[in-house]
């Protein structure tokens, strides 16, 4: 029997209930790794993905997965997860923040509680996490973590300015921590562009703008995190997933 490529390594996603974190926890999980499946109010699709990962089978007698409710917005939360994940699991290899928000607002109409909400959501929470993980790494000696921004951390969007700033802070900070954390600690964002699930109405105006002529899925994403979790010599970049969006 071949050995999976993160056999023995344990991962973090946050946000990892639906959608995009869903797809990333399966894709690791199936690539070998233990799973620490954070939630912030999605208890009972945390919980199935969880039974999900340990059907897959056991790693050599250890847990598979795991659901950890948290606010990972909060330091003291945060704490809290990453004081789980170490008892339950021993170590922490890799680290994906994935948790955040998505709105539109009208630049002009913009609250003081909405950007606070949509920083802390996508921005604060990363720089949180990413802190509370660099220890336990450090330690280890090696470890990687996965920053989820966003096209629009590249692209102007006037009706989510708030959004595509805390998505450039995200790239920003990403290049910040490979510095910082280096040589033992990789880290690296993933862009996603427009990304659809199975009964959503498809966006028409994507598709045709983007060379590839479709909208991303689960997978697609899942496979550039896969990759930057098995990655020894790529720190500081932005892979994006968009299907082209970004050359046209």
């Amino acid at each position: 029997m071949s050995v999976k490529p993160l056999e023995g390594q344990v991962a973090l996603v946050t946000g990892a209930a639906k959608r995009i974190g869903r797809s990333i926890a399966l894709r690791l999980a199936a690539e070998g790794a233990a799973v620490a499946v954070n939630y912030a109010r999605s208890k009972a699709d945390a919980e199935s993905l969880v039974g999900e990962i340990n059907a897959m089978g056991s790693e050599r007698g250890r847990r598979r997965a795991m659901a950890i409710q948290a606010d990972v917005s909060r330091r003291v939360e945060v704490r809290k997860v990453f004081a789980t994940v170490e008892k339950e699991f021993g170590r922490l290899d890799i680290l994906v923040n994935n948790a955040g928000m998505f709105f539109p607002a009208k630049f002009a109409d913009l609250t003081d509680e909405q950007w606070d909400r949509i920083m802390e959501a996508n921005l604060k929470s990363q720089f949180l996490c990413a802190q509370a993980a660099a220890p336990i790494m450090k330690r280890q000696g090696r470890g990687r973590i996965i920053n989820l921004s966003s096209l629009g951390g590249l692209l102007a969007w006037p009706g989510y300015t708030h959004y595509c700033v805390s998505k450039a802070g995200s790239i920003m900070l990403t290049r910040c921590l490979a510095r910082a954390l280096a040589p033992e600690i990789l880290v690296n964002s993933v862009a996603p562009g427009t990304i659809q699930f199975p009964g959503e109405p498809p966006d028409e105006d994507y598709i045709q703008r983007v060379p590839l002529h479709r909208a991303g899925t689960g997978d697609d994403i899942a496979g550039a995190v896969a990759y930057l979790a098995t990655a020894d010599f790529v720190t500081g970049q932005v892979i994006v997933v968009d299907g082209g969006r970004a050359l046209v």
